[in-house]
C-alpha cells in the first residue's frame, strides 16, 4: 500500500514536466550560487585574519650561524 504512496512519479502533463524541470535546475543553480559565495566569503576572510595575525607579530630576523664542517667518505660494504 505504501509502495504506491511514496514511489516517485512524474506528472502527465507536459507543461507541468516541464516547469518542474526548469524549478529543479533553479533551485539547483541557486544551491550552487550559495555555495560558490559562502566559500569565497570564508577564504576571504581566512585570508584577512592571516594578514592581521601576520601585522602583530614581529618580523623574524636573519641569523647567520658560521660553522666548520667536513666531508666524511661513504664506508666501504663488504
Amino acid at each position: 500500500m505504501f509502495d504506491t504512496l511514496l514511489a516517485p512519479r512524474k506528472p502527465r502533463h507536459p507543461l507541468l514536466r516541464i516547469g518542474l524541470g526548469l524549478l529543479g535546475l533553479a533551485l539547483l543553480a541557486v544551491l550552487l550560487v550559495f555555495g560558490v559565495a559562502i566559500g569565497a566569503g570564508m577564504l576571504a576572510i581566512g585570508l584577512v585574519a592571516r594578514v592581521l595575525h601576520q601585522r602583530s607579530r614581529p618580523v623574524a630576523r636573519a641569523e647567520v650561524l658560521d660553522a666548520e664542517f667536513r666531508i666524511v667518505d661513504k664506508p666501504l660494504l663488504r
